[in-house]
């Protein structure tokens, strides 16, 4: 029951069903106020029989103004149209308008609620323009509108006087075979003569072709649809909005996300490349004096579970970031734990010197990370490509606004590639996204060096 009444409904909400509803009510009022009409001003005889041309006119313009509103959403201009000539000829043809003439305003609505206020402002003045011109002719025309207009009485005789009954008292009513006077027909009063025609010289209820009545509905039809169509463009405006603030919000997530893999990519490749290299590096020293110096070979073991746990701690770290991992968490690896770094590269069999120039303080978190990761990642570097025997130098000198951080060492000049680059495309990375720079190449005396500028604020430095 219920998905039937909602179907009804959702029929109903149509607008070709809507618009033909409103059409069938236009048209059968129309039609009982023409019979209405007709049959009062027979009953006092005012006019007389109209002309069967003259009611298939009526038909036809009635008609009319049913297939404009009918199409009034499809094709308005010639819907405005049809209503206006439909309107002015049912005042021409039976005294002032019928409801089937609300078509005019109702189309003028649509048309303000569907085109420019420019263009639906120009319809609403011609259409006003062709009232007032109709209503003009029937004011100085000096006749009334209806069927006394349109079917004059042809009478050759002259006037006579006519003497009525007058009460003898009050309130009396007169004697005689003729009905009581109705308040919604005005009896035809004397008038002049032309050319034998008795016409009528004073206007009829919708006097001056009915523009008192259907001007201000026009302009009211206007006034309604240009109202609801700033309604219309001030919430599509809303909803645009919306939309692109939605498409804004998404497209900053997605970003966001794609940075966040960035990140986590990079921490992965430093920790494991780096993990990685020292245990390879131990492994085989470890290897080459095992039959000779066995105790040397345990303390490469030794250093490879240390690197080994390490890295998994820092794994675990990195991981955090995207979901909760059992265990305690550790803390953001900085500078603080350069001097572990450079023990491990030693024992790897790299020889590492450390100078720190300037006053060190507190760094923030992503500088201090920084800074750890491009030299762990230039140390790996040299312990990948250097070559046996090779030293590095790491330098960290502090100033007022930024951070230098210098890795060189002695050995080949040009590193061997490294997979796909993401050592060196991370450390320039790292740089970039504090607003520094990173320099990665052959050194001037030879080796290789990476130099990199890290900024921050004047505050960080205690």
């Amino acid at each position: 029951m219920y998905e039937r009444a909602a179907a009804l409904w959702a029929w109903l909400r149509r607008p070709a069903v809507q618009d033909a509803g409103v059409a069938v009510v236009l048209f059968v009022s129309s039609v009982a106020m023409k019979d209405a009409r007709l049959g009062i001003v027979k009953i006092y005889g005012a006019i007389d029989e109209p002309r069967p041309i003259q009611l298939w006119i009526w038909w036809v313009a009635t008609g009319s103004c049913v297939v404009a509103v009918a199409v009034r959403r499809r094709w308005p201009v010639p819907a405005l149209a049809a209503a206006t000539v439909a309107a002015i000829t049912h005042m021409a043809l039976i005294a002032g308008p019928v409801p089937a003439d609300l078509a005019a305003p109702l189309i003028v609505y649509t048309i303000a609620t569907r085109c420019r206020r420019r263009t639906s402002l120009a319809l609403l003045g011609l259409t006003l323009l062709a009232a007032v011109g109709w209503s003009v002719h029937v004011g100085l025309d000096e006749r009334s509108d209806g069927w006394t207009y349109q079917n004059p009485i042809e009478d050759d005789r002259p006037l006579q006087p006519v003497e009525l009954a007058k009460p003898s008292m009050p309130g009396d009513v007169p004697l005689g075979d003729e009905p009581p006077p109705s308040p919604l027909f005005r009896p035809p009063v004397p008038g002049k003569v032309t050319d034998g025609k008795v016409m009528e010289a004073s206007l009829g209820p919708t006097g001056w072709g009915g523009i008192p009545i259907l001007g201000p509905i026009l302009v009211a039809g206007w006034a309604i649809g240009s109202s609801v169509q700033s309604r219309r463009a001030y919430l599509d405006e809303l909803t645009a909005r919306a939309r692109d603030l939605e498409r804004e919000r998404d497209q900053q997530a997605a970003l966001a996300a794609a940075a966040e893999r960035s990140r986590i990519t990079r921490e992965l490749h430093d920790v494991v490349a780096h993990g990685l290299s020292v245990i390879v590096m131990q492994a085989q020293g470890g290897a080459a004096v095992f039959e000779k110096r066995p105790a040397d070979t345990l303390a490469a073991l030794a250093t490879i579970v240390e690197t080994g746990r390490a890295s998994l701690a820092d794994m675990r770290q990195v991981l955090a970031a995207v979901g909760p991992v059992n265990g305690s968490p550790h803390p953001v690896p900085g500078l603080d734990r350069l001097p572990h770094l450079i023990d491990q590269v030693r024992q790897a069999g790299t020889h590492v010197q450390l100078h720190i120039d300037g006053a060190p303080g507190v760094l923030p978190t992503t500088v201090d990370l920084s800074a750890y990761r491009i030299t762990q990642e230039a140390l790996t570097n040299t312990m990948k490509h250097a070559g046996p025997g090779a030293c590095a130098q790491v330098s960290l000198t502090y100033g007022k606004y930024e951070l230098r951080v210098e890795i060189s060492d002695n050995g080949a000049a040009v590193p061997a590639p490294d997979g796909v680059g993401n050592g060196l495309r991370g450390m320039r990375e790292r740089a970039e996204l504090l607003g520094g720079e990173l320099f990665a190449g052959p050194g001037l005396h030879g080796g290789f060096v990476v130099r990199a500028r890290l900024p921050f604020a004047e505050t960080s430095i205690a």
